[in-house]
């Protein structure tokens, strides 16, 4: 369990980063250009560290759900929307909206076993610690200071 809550920490440090990076590329081109650099070459070291830990088996997945290939999709959706709230919000309050966001929808899932999970009840203890968490983002996020569009610098086009 250590380990796994260590890969997870490490998990959202990343996330945090390449957040902000995120934001920094917008800043000089457009959302767009944005997503395809960052899913390009979040592909192309897939493919090379897969290649050098796998071989050839990487090219050989087992048989799974076909709508499970398509969570690349998703992953556009993810930078897309994650750039808009960063520039819209400012990182921490995007990041935690994010995660609040998470975990109910986490939370559903596991309660109604979709996409193939393990139900998991909402339990009131489980409720009362997810409330708490997002009654503590909601408390943070009262207390900073507000952004808007117009407070984050920016040098980048105008996104639709």
């Amino acid at each position: 369990m250590i380990l796994g809550i260590l890969w997870a920490a490490l998990s959202g440090a990343l996330v945090g980063v390449q957040n902000l990076f995120n934001n920094r590329v917008n800043d000089h081109t457009s959302v767009w250009t944005t997503t395809t650099l960052v899913l390009g070459l979040g592909f192309a070291a897939s493919l090379a560290a897969g290649l050098v830990f796998e071989g050839g088996d990487l090219l050989r997945p087992q048989p799974m759900e076909t709508w499970f290939w398509f969570s690349g999709l998703i992953g556009v959706g993810v930078v897309v929307c994650m750039v808009q709230g960063l520039r819209r919000l400012g990182p921490t309050s995007a990041v935690l909206t994010a995660m609040t966001s998470q975990l109910g929808f986490a939370m559903m899932w596991d309660a109604f076993g979709w996409f193939g999970l393990d139900r998991v009840p909402i339990t009131p203890t489980r409720l009362v610690g997810a409330l708490a968490i997002a009654g503590g983002i909601f408390l943070f996020q009262l207390g900073g200071v507000r952004h808007t569009d117009a407070a984050v610098p920016t040098t980048a086009k105008a996104d639709a």
